[in-house]
């Protein structure tokens, strides 16, 4: 079979410059286990932004295309690709979301059973597009999944754009609840941060049976949205101070904190407010802080609080399955849709990231054929 000779996509050549629209070349052969997929559609993650902008501490092989939260349809399939990652049929045509790679050989993949922590591990946006298969990032015409790479079925009820959100945004939250363990329905859980993950996040928590959700964010049109997908209580970050929100949670909850709560900010001062709003013996799961900012804090309230500090990073292929999971099953009460602020084509990439970047959106996708 004879696919397209190149593809068109938004390459990052040098940090914070302009985003060109580039030929990248097709792989002309599908190798067994790999997937060559057309790309329906990208939501435009955070990190999309803070790569282009050089802001990452992970490592950036340029030039990359840009976007790793996408959904494909399968236009040709390598040997053994007939069935995705939880053993539902594959067929042309099929849409599917896919994961980061993991080796399956190495300490953290085997003995750990942390795959998203494998010292081999490839991830899509980050590798060269110069280098086979080239087709490594999501805002492209056409995209390639490699061998390794985790796949899933997207169910037939679920839109192109509400399942992109469970390539990276949704699939992350439910490996960090996954990780955090049960919400009982006695404990008040906070949520830092009311961006698509700390939205996403309310949800989950709502579903879980937390008896109270306190949201904390900006600006007001986001915690109106919170309040949409299940918070109790929504604190401005804009309007109320730290004392002020201290005060607000401490007295929502006797004078006790919270028992769980949920970094999803990004911002390093969260953190340090965040263990200031725990309950002794509670629990903190930090998933949002992923770039270079420093903080300075008072070690010994983890001690004293007896508290429990995790971190969460990424998903696994777990994750991806649970999140369209959650969104077939949810997706009549819970207001996804909502999420998406924006439709872009691929030569609006610039404008969409400089939105994304002034807070002006907050989840667009991008239509690489429009």
């Amino acid at each position: 079979m004879e696919y397209p000779l190149t593809s068109k996509a938004a390459v990052v050549r040098e940090f914070g410059k302009e985003i060109e629209i580039e030929e990248v070349p097709v792989p002309q052969e599908v190798e067994a286990g790999a997937l060559l997929v057309k790309i329906e559609c990208s939501s435009i993650c955070g990190t999309d932004v803070h790569l282009w902008e050089g802001a990452l501490t992970l490592n950036v092989d340029l030039p990359v295309i840009l976007g790793h939260e996408m959904v494909g349809r399968i236009i040709a399939m390598g040997e053994n690709s007939e069935t995705d990652s939880v053993g539902q049929p594959l067929k042309v045509g099929d849409r599917v979301i896919w994961s980061h790679t993991n080796c399956n050989s190495c300490y953290y993949c085997t003995v750990e059973k942390q795959p998203t922590l494998c010292t081999n591990r490839r991830a899509y946006m980050y590798e060269s597009m110069e280098k086979p298969p080239y087709l490594m990032g999501g805002f492209s015409q056409y995209g390639y999944v490699v061998p390794e790479s985790g796949r899933i079925r997207v169910p037939d009820n679920v839109e192109d754009k509400i399942a992109s959100l469970s390539s990276c945004a949704f699939r992350s939250v439910l490996n960090a609840f996954g990780q955090t363990g049960t919400i009982r329905p006695t404990d008040t859980v906070v949520i830092q941060g009311t961006g698509p993950l700390g939205l996403l996040a309310i949800a989950v928590a709502k579903v879980s049976g937390a008896k109270k959700i306190i949201a904390i964010g900006a600006p007001d049109a986001r915690l109106e949205l919170a309040k949409e997908f299940g918070a109790d209580e929504v604190l401005s970050i804009e309007r109320m101070g730290y004392e002020e929100r201290n005060q607000f949670i401490m007295k929502e909850t006797d004078n006790q904190g919270a028992n769980i709560v949920f970094e999803f900010s990004g911002h390093p001062k969260a953190f340090a407010e965040g263990l200031e709003f725990i309950a002794k013996a509670g629990r903190y799961m930090v998933v949002g802080q992923l770039g270079e900012g420093q903080v300075s804090f008072q070690p010994s309230m983890i001690t004293k609080k007896n508290l429990t500090v995790l971190g969460s990073f990424s998903g696994d292929i777990s994750h991806y399955w649970k999140a369209l999971q959650f969104i077939e099953k949810h997706q009549d009460t819970i207001p996804f849709h909502k999420l998406i602020s924006n439709e872009y084509g691929l030569s609006e990439v610039n404008t969409a990231l400089k939105r994304m970047q002034a807070f002006e959106e907050i989840k667009p996708v991008l239509y690489p054929w429009k």
